[in-house]
């Protein structure tokens, strides 16, 4: 049981840093990006590849966010002039690639057979029948930093850049701001990010193939970011966490209903499924955290937010009456 348990909380690990790059990308950027199983899988064919070649973990992964930095950086340059619904297309497409690839390049990617035996990081410095407890530990303080990098990036000037692109680009443009730019380095960023959830995922299992590396994984990402809250990197852990028990608890349905046979019981579990996240967006329409907003009524009705005010006419040197002043906020550099 506690061994099952390591393996949910390492899973869940994995698909919270995957949610968190969509949350990037599409949250707080607005960019759909339904290929994001294709970075996943490309991120951990290049660590894995990089690892067996003899390079170390830790350097095997740096490559793999390297590679698929650059490669979300060309997807968003090639698409800049698609409209949201197309570059959906695009990326969808991109996905597919990669797994093509994957599947008909044996020399490189082993095919069909798909790459086995991918050393796991430090697995001679950890203790015999400890190693999955040391990996969840890795990939808790992966995903922990992981958090706190995009957290301090949302809150960041060019978070907030991020944001206004995503809410009218055309007034983003306006202000000066360079939109085209904006969105190739939030796409970039989160391509990078996604590429860390794959070299985790190729380190853990020690073997991939192109049958890991479905559509359903990008379904499965979009299903964390909407239950968690689109734009909330708090709300995508919890939203990542239900999103895994309610996919993973449900293989016990077998032992409660006998009656059923192994075809039906995998169509009743994905209506289930289902049926649970329905009625999760129902009483939860906003998921589980939403993204903070400050309008500047709110601030001005703060009542320890200092009023400025104004001298009143004919009367210079008496005292000022209180009168807020809203003054606009200078563009962000």
């Amino acid at each position: 049981m506690i061994a099952y348990l390591v393996t949910i909380l390492t899973l869940v690990s994995i698909a919270a840093i995957l949610a968190l790059a969509l949350n990037l990308q599409w949250g707080l950027c607005g960019m759909v990006n339904f290929g994001i199983v294709g970075f996943f899988a490309l991120g951990a064919y290049t660590a894995a590849l990089l690892a067996m070649a003899g390079v170390g973990p830790v350097a095997a992964t740096f490559g793999a966010i390297a590679i698929c930095a650059a490669a979300g950086a060309l997807v968003a340059l090639l698409s800049l002039r698609l409209a949201e619904e197309y570059l959906a297309i695009v990326t969808l497409g991109f996905g597919e690639i990669v797994r093509l690839v994957s599947l008909n390049e044996a020399w490189l990617t082993g095919g069909a057979l798909g790459l086995p035996g991918i050393p796991r990081p430090f697995f001679d410095l950890v203790p015999a029948g400890s190693y999955e407890v040391y990996f969840l530990g890795l990939c808790l303080l992966v995903l922990f930093g992981v958090f706190l990098g995009l957290e301090r990036l949302t809150r960041s000037p060019f978070g907030r850049l991020v944001r206004s692109v995503r809410e009218d680009s055309v007034v983003a443009a306006t202000l000066g701001k360079n939109v085209v730019r904006t969105r190739v380095i939030a796409f970039a960023i989160g391509s990078g990010v996604t590429a860390i959830a794959g070299a985790l995922h190729a380190f853990f299992f020690s073997y991939i193939d192109p049958s890991q590396f479905t559509p359903i994984v990008s379904a499965y990402a979009f299903m964390a970011v909407i239950a968690g809250g689109r734009g909330s990197n708090r709300g995508i852990l919890l939203g990542a966490c239900t999103v895994m028990v309610l996919l993973e608890g449900s293989r016990f349905l077998k032992d409660f209903v006998e009656v059923l046979d192994s075809d039906q019981l995998a169509a009743v579990r994905l209506i289930l499924i289902g049926l649970g996240l329905i009625l999760f967006l129902i009483f939860y329409p906003q998921g589980f955290g939403r993204e903070p907003r400050l309008s500047a009524g709110r601030l001005l009705d703060r009542p320890d937010a200092p009023h400025p005010t104004l001298p009143q006419p004919g009367d210079q040197n008496g005292p000022r009456q209180s009168r807020p002043i809203v003054r606009a906020a200078a563009p962000d550099r």
